[in-house]
């Protein structure tokens, strides 16, 4: 019974009661609902159970899909984890898929159960199916019982050699959850992290990272080898990699280079009319002008790109790398990327705004020419509403206050008393910090003493209380006022601020204050302890400055305090009658009692609660904590000297294909299994292929020249396409530009004119470049979308004194994007795309391009092409996407006897196809 009803309150009512309406017999209306209730878990998965008993792979299939379906759902599926582990040795493919999701679920839970499985986990170790390998590595390290350890390290060490770069991903997860079970493992898994950390393959690379992060975050000498392939794979890594990499790369650029900014510092240390043979002299007595590291320049560079992503946490880490580790000249471009970010949802709003609040601090120019996106809207949650308060009041300056004030006046009315509050203080805070000001923002605090709302009220007290603190020598009129709000005004922090100010200034109100006091002690023994505590300092002040009216009240006051219930006032009142009322038994303190009460109070500081967030990494946990989070390592100070730059020299390696399928598909063509990336559509549960965009295979460094020097009056211009998706647009091809000083004097103002495109076409263009220094040189992208067709599209590259019409053209090989899709797939996609959809050509090879990798090389040179494993040796198989319309692009190439071969096109793109046929066929036949 008591697993029934877990399984009911799991499951939402409406949910329960049609299964509970399905399980009542419709011969038996009487039946009790209740019954049927509790009966259909039972039933349902007694069925189950049956069908992973049976005999039939279809039964247990429907069986399988429905357990993980449910799971999905976040049904509790753990008691039927005898009934599924027995089916982990199933030699159907789907079910034995569907068996490692739900082990994956379940393994820690039921270990005793999953150990004794460990040997079919071993046996699917080896099995010619990368998703099963993968699952079993990720069931084994799920089991946490340290009997286990030597067989996951030894597992752990096979899947990081594997062939197939998913279950080499798998291999870095799994690193950090031995790490977890057994630290004492360390030295062992760092072999592997420096092992993995060598793979060429985007698929393994933050997840590696991640490990290294998890385990060695101190071992910054694995990373020298490999950082400039990291910099370069960054692009290309999934999102998430992508963000643990930058952080860390972050970490290493502080240890490795010398600081970017002491450029700037030097130049406002500079003396004004220092010579320039006196800052030659400087130079050559040790001082050497500051020239940024390649590598530094290479992670600035590759890293800038990712600003645009569609993910808000790659955009932080890129913004925090730049505010950490960039020239202070170059951090601007983080700003509008950032305040894009605002439209997306308050939880990452809310991140946002605290790491912008923090960077207005020392950096007002980056934000305000947003200041209208920091405007509060009347639908912000309250979180919301005060970091944005914050931003405004830290981009606030003479230009922009009386605009900011106007803004404020609305604030002050919202019905949010929390924001109205922190609108009041924000309003102290420009008071203080731009003393043009001071008297407007003391004048309308003042004028909100007449507020209705009590809360508005209170905290006008209390920033007024600070105002007059910093400059109280003419405003004893305001004292004046407040003191008349005392009758009014309940608020114990507001009564408490109007008493203490009074008593901190009683000789400029020299008629007022005893008054109050008189006040004060009718109602003394009804105030709140706070309050009793000012009226005691306020009967203090005014003995030792106007004993003659005071003398009595005060010791009346004295008396009170001496018997409340508070010991805080108990013992206050002994402190002040010992010091301000001398007797035989006062000690010599008494003899200073004035200066002691009446000593000058310092002004305090009206500052922001992110001034001194800034030593937390921005981005970080940590940073939003305000306090050290578990796992934070903090960035090191730059480096007086930089390390040795040639620990990160590797050996020059010529290109290689970036998927290792193409590697295996002609080293062990004996191999029938799907290609080691297509099977990653075992992940779905249906029985539907999936096709989809890969890395490419491929990358051609050849470049195309949009602009020769001698035409551009010394700026020179190459394009060439990366073979990465455009991040401008899915359906546009990513272009990037070189563009190059060759004078001896800055070009400035580099930007995208007049465009003449066909009506189709569209592009996006990059953002102009402000100047371009002598010698110097810059790499943007740009996103075209051709509209799947090789035509110019023709524009003007504009400087700030001329403008060059220039063309860029793509090849057809370009127009495409590599797809992952098994020989299967393939051959069935293939028997759409007959007839008027198939073009081919016979070509005459050269012997030496008859060997599988050389025509692979050869095939992917030309076009951006995906390998597609095949069975058979003399057939060679290729498939991609058009980048505009998404249109399948199957490339043949099967070799015939003797000398021949016949190169067969499939795709709807007929005219693309054509062209792709012509280029294809003279590289097959070149010598």
């Amino acid at each position: 019974m008591s697993s029934n009803s877990l399984g009911y309150s799991e499951q939402g009512g409406e949910t329960v009661s049609e299964l509970g309406q399905e399980a009542v017999p419709t011969t038996a209306p009487s039946a009790s609902p209740a019954f049927g209730l509790f009966s259909s878990d039972t039933k349902r998965n007694e069925d189950l159970k049956q069908m992973l008993e049976s005999n039939k792979d279809s039964a247990k299939l429907d069986a399988m899909k429905r357990i993980v379906g449910m799971i999905a759902k976040g049904k509790n599926e753990s008691e039927l984890f005898p009934s599924v582990v027995k089916n982990v040795a199933s030699k159907n493919i789907e079910i034995k898929k569907l068996v490692y999701v739900y082990l994956m679920r379940y393994a820690e839970e039921q270990q005793d159960l999953a150990l004794l499985s460990i040997s079919t986990f071993q046996r699917a170790l080896k099995d010619p199916n990368q998703l099963i390998r993968a699952s079993a590595l990720r069931v084994l390290s799920s089991i946490r019982v340290p009997i286990i350890v030597p067989i996951m390290m030894l597992s752990i060490k096979e899947a990081a050699a594997d062939l197939s770069p998913y279950v080499r991903k798998n291999a870095a997860h799994a690193i950090q959850k031995l790490y977890s079970l057994d630290p004492e493992q360390k030295e062992m898994l760092i072999e592997v992290i420096e092992k993995l950390l060598k793979d060429k393959s985007t698929l393994v690379a933050g997840s590696v990272v991640m490990s290294f992060e998890e385990v060695c975050p101190d071992r910054i000498d694995l990373i020298h080898k490999n950082y400039r392939k990291l910099c370069n794979l960054l692009v290309d890594v999934e999102e998430w990699g992508q963000v643990v990499i930058i952080h860390m790369m972050t970490r290493y650029a502080r240890t490795q280079f010398v600081s970017p900014w002491k450029e700037d510092e030097e130049y406002n240390e500079k003396n004004f009319y220092e010579s320039d043979e006196e800052q030659k002299e400087k130079n050559l007595k040790g001082k050497k002008p500051y020239a940024m590291d390649p590598d530094h320049r290479l992670l600035i560079r590759n890293t800038k790109p990712l600003l645009q992503s569609r993910n808000a946490a790659v955009v932080m880490a890129v913004a925090q790398l730049y505010w950490h580790v960039a020239p202070k000249s170059e951090i601007g471009i983080v700003s509008k990327s950032l305040v894009r970010l605002l439209r997306s949802n308050r939880e990452v709003q809310y991140i946002v705004l605290q790491n912008i609040a923090t960077m207005s601090i020392q950096r007002k120019g980056l934000f305000e020419p947003y200041l209208k996106s920091f405007y509060v809207r009347s639908t912000d949650p309250t979180m919301i509403k005060t970091l944005k308060l914050e931003i405004l009041t830290n981009l606030a300056n003479e230009a922009n206050i009386s605009t900011l004030l106007r803004e404020f006046q609305t604030y002050v009315k919202s019905q949010d008393k929390q924001f109205a509050a922190a609108t009041i203080q924000a309003i102290g805070r420009c008071a203080t910090n731009i003393s043009e000001v001071t008297d407007t923002c003391l004048n309308g605090l003042v004028c909100l003493l007449s507020n209705r709302d009590e809360i508005v009220v209170a905290e006008s007290v209390v920033v007024i209380k600070k105002l007059l603190q910093t400059q109280p020598a003419h405003h004893g009129e305001i004292i004046k006022h407040m003191a008349k709000l005392l009758d009014n005004i309940t608020v114990p922090v507001a009564r408490a601020s109007i008493l203490w100010l009074i008593g901190e200034y009683c000789e400029r109100v020299p008629k007022i204050a005893p008054d109050v006091l008189r006040k004060m002690a009718k109602s003394f023994t009804s105030e709140d302890d706070l309050v009793k505590l000012q009226i005691l300092n306020l009967g203090a002040k005014l003995y030792l400055t106007n004993s003659k009216q005071t003398k009595f009240l005060t010791q009346y006051i004295l008396n009170l305090g001496k018997y409340d219930q508070s010991y805080d006032i108990r013992d206050r009142t002994r402190f002040i009658r010992q010091l301000i009322v001398p007797n035989e038994k006062s000690g010599a303190l008494s003899k200073y009692a004035k200066k002691i009460f009446l000593a000058q109070k310092p002004a305090p500081l009206l500052e922001s609660p992110f001034k001194d967030r800034d030593h937390f990494q921005l981005g970080t946990l940590s940073h939003t904590l305000n306090t050290r989070a578990t796992g934070y390592l903090e960035l090191s100070n730059w480096p007086e000297v930089a390390p040795d730059p040639s620990v990160r020299n590797v050996d020059a390696i010529e290109l290689v294909f970036n998927l290792e399928a193409a590697s295996i598909a002609v080293t062990t063509p004996a191999i029938l299994s799907p290609s080691l990336v297509a099977d990653l559509e075992g992940l779905n549960l249906s029985s539907s292929s999936v096709i989809d965009v890969s890395i490419p295979v491929f990358v051609p460094m050849k470049t195309h020249e949009l602009l020769h020097r001698m035409s551009g009056k010394g700026l020179a211009a190459h394009y060439h396409f990366p073979r990465q998706p455009c991040i401008y647009g899915d359906q546009m091809v990513s272009v990037q530009v070189t563009l190059t000083n060759t004078t001896d004097e800055k070009i400035e103002n580099i930007h995208i004119g007049e465009r003449k495109l066909p009506s189709d076409m569209r592009m996006h263009e990059f953002s102009p470049i402000e100047s371009l220094e002598p010698e110097g040189s810059i790499t943007v992208s740009m996103g075209i979308d051709f509209c799947d067709s090789t035509q110019t599209a023709s524009l003007k590259l504009c400087t700030k004194d001329n403008h060059f019409s220039v063309n860029i053209q793509p090849p057809v090989g370009e127009l495409l994007l590599p797809v992952i899709m098994s020989e299967r797939d393939f051959k069935k996609e293939k028997g759409k795309l007959t007839g008027m959809n198939e073009t081919s050509a016979s070509v005459t090879v050269a012997p030496q391009n008859s060997t599988r990798l050389v025509i692979v090389q050869k095939v992917v040179n030309v076009a951006n092409l995906g390998v597609v494993p095949s069975g058979e040796d003399n057939i060679h198989r290729f498939a991609a996407k058009t980048v505009h319309s998404g249109s399948l692009m199957l490339v043949t190439v099967e070799l015939k006897e003797g000398s021949t071969a016949r190169l067969i096109i499939n795709t709807e793109k007929t005219v693309i196809g054509s062209i792709l046929l012509r280029e294809l066929k003279p590289v097959l036949s070149q010598g």
